[in-house]
């Protein structure tokens, strides 16, 4: 049963123009009994060299598929970093929390042999910090809806993370999360209009929310002026093809235990049935090919304001370059830090509930970096 303070995220009015979430005024403090949580790995930069990059984004989706899947009916505001992930839930859910935190990050170094570190923070305890957190849902289409966040608490929360306090143990030996939905079966989607650009503004302490809510509304202006606003997913969805590039990744996410080499047997099996359908048009039941690949491209989670703005934009070099001096003048002025990281193509992770809705989730980044490399720039600037 879903009640009382559970509600609070489901009653938020989505809002469906995405610029408007640069204003203050859309955001809702998030009631004071509500917890943070924050996962993120160590030294994602190591990984990204090592080219595990697309291994990191689904551990961080990782994050989020499995508290969608702990938390059944409760509508609880989430936010995809690239590298991590940050979500709000009710205090009363935080003892759940912890254990799919901590199963998590037993998987994740059983599995990937990654460092995944997290933290349950108290809201109240944030706002004792004089920070606050705040969140909105912006409508992506129809059927998905995303959380934007802002007060900068959930930055705090992470720093406070990386400096080893509020942390949830890793759990026993074979811990596993409940990630079923979570997948990476589409290719890579290649730039159409020069580069992806991976982008990551933070405001400083010098910046008001006038500050920012003004210069982000001219950064998303400018990206605006490119084709479907820089969406680097193609309308008609990203290209499928056998075997799915992601393989490996899908049977270690999936096997739950089991056998990784007959898993991907498997996996091989039923992704060339999806390929057959996508290559064809066919219908199987209720599932449309034609229909779900549109409404991976709506639902696509491109942008976001997570206490700063983050895009991952098909970029042409003369909207970067009006991007770039936007951000460079507010640097120089004090007023934010920023962190850009250009290539060649865009990667998707999903969570998919069920094929024959809608609900379909598909976090975007870029594919040889993205958000972790832009956010590294700035810690180097």
């Amino acid at each position: 049963m879903v009640d009382g303070s559970d509600s609070f995220y489901a009653s938020l009015r989505p809002v469906m123009d995405f610029p408007e979430l640069s204003e203050p005024s859309r955001f809702t403090p998030l009631p004071d009994d509500w917890v943070l949580g924050t996962a993120d790995i160590v030294d994602s930069t190591r990984e990204i060299a090592r080219g595990r990059y697309k291994t990191v984004n689904m551990v961080g989706a990782a994050v989020i598929s499995a508290m969608i899947n702990a938390m059944g009916d409760l509508r609880f505001p989430y936010v995809f970093g690239g590298d991590g992930a940050g979500f709000a839930v009710p205090g009363d859910r935080a003892a759940q929390v912890r254990a799919v935190l901590a199963a998590l990050r037993r998987w994740a170094e059983e599995e990937f042999g990654i460092a995944l570190r997290a933290a349950l923070v108290p809201v109240a305890d944030i706002r004792a910090a004089r920070r606050d957190v705040r969140v909105a849902r912006y409508a992506a289409s129809q059927g998905v809806d995303y959380a934007m966040f802002s007060g900068r608490g959930l930055a705090w929360a992470e720093a406070r993370m990386k400096a080893g306090e509020f942390t949830v143990d890793p759990g026993p030996p074979g811990a596993q999360p409940d990630l079923t939905g979570l997948s990476c079966r589409w290719s890579n989607m290649r730039a159409r209009n020069g580069q992806i650009v991976s982008l990551v503004v933070h405001p400083t302490d010098r910046a008001t929310e006038r500050d920012f809510a003004d210069l982000a509304r001219r950064v998303v202006t400018a990206a605006n002026g490119l084709e479907r606003g820089g969406h680097p997913v193609p309308p008609g969805g990203p290209a499928v093809t056998w075997p799915p590039p992601g393989l490996s990744l899908d049977a270690h996410v999936s096997r739950e235990g089991r056998n990784l080499g007959l898993h991907k047997l498997k996996l091989l099996g039923q992704n060339l049935l999806i390929w057959l359908l996508f290559r064809t048009g066919l219908r199987l039941g209720d599932f449309q090919p034609g229909h779900y690949a549109r409404m991976v491209s709506r639902n696509a989670d491109f942008r976001k304001f997570d206490d700063g703005l983050k895009m991952t934009l098909d970029c042409d070099a003369d909207t970067r370059a009006r991007i770039e001096v936007i951000l460079e003048d507010a640097r120089q002025r004090g007023k934010i830090r920023y962190g850009l990281f250009a290539q060649d193509e865009a990667m998707m992770t999903c969570f998919v509930p069920s094929a024959m809705r809608d609900d379909h989730v598909h976090f975007i980044d870029g594919a040889a970096g993205g958000y972790a490399a832009a956010a590294e720039r700035i810690r180097r600037a």
